[in-house]
């Protein structure tokens, strides 16, 4: 898949990321929840899915990832089940969403993140989040095509903007 997207027509809008919700909470039911924490803090969900990756989308997404020793563990748990995949739009957003998904190893993550209430280990930790303004536009453009997005203003813009 491929958005085109450049960092400078990112600047014309606010910040864009990716929150992708794994197949553990998919699995335990947990797609409400993680969405609706995300709504309360302000950010505007402007594309979701429900997908099942292909070995190559993974690779993709995770390419940062390939050569280290724990991937395979990682692709696996992955591809084991359909995931949730979120275009979350908003200012500081990738730094927020960061905040609200908590420590990646989960039992080091504290109390009232994403991974600290529902995660259990390292691998099994709940959710993906881009960890960068430009890593966001790339993992974006793995999983989103441009028609996958919907433009509208959320009523509270003028209190979180």
């Amino acid at each position: 898949m491929n958005l085109e997207v450049t960092e400078e027509s990112c600047e014309k809008m606010t910040e864009k990321t990716l929150l992708v919700i794994k197949p553990d909470a998919v699995q335990r039911g947990l797609i409400g929840e993680i969405i609706s924490r995300i709504e309360r803090k302000g950010l505007k969900l402007n594309a979701l899915k429900m997908i099942k990756l292909t070995e190559d989308d993974v690779d993709k997404l995770y390419d940062i990832h390939v050569e280290k020793g724990f991937y395979p563990l990682l692709k696996s748990f992955i591809l084991s089940g359909p995931l949730v995949a979120i275009s979350i739009q908003g200012k500081n957003c990738v730094k927020i969403v960061r905040k609200l998904a908590g420590a990646t190893n989960s039992p080091e993550a504290e109390p009232g993140t994403i991974r600290g209430d529902f995660g259990i280990d390292l691998t099994k930790n709940i959710v993906h989040s881009s960890d960068k303004p430009e890593r966001a536009l790339y993992e974006l453009g793995v999983l989103f095509e441009s028609e996958d997005y919907v433009s509208f203003d959320l009523i509270n813009k003028s209190w979180v903007e």
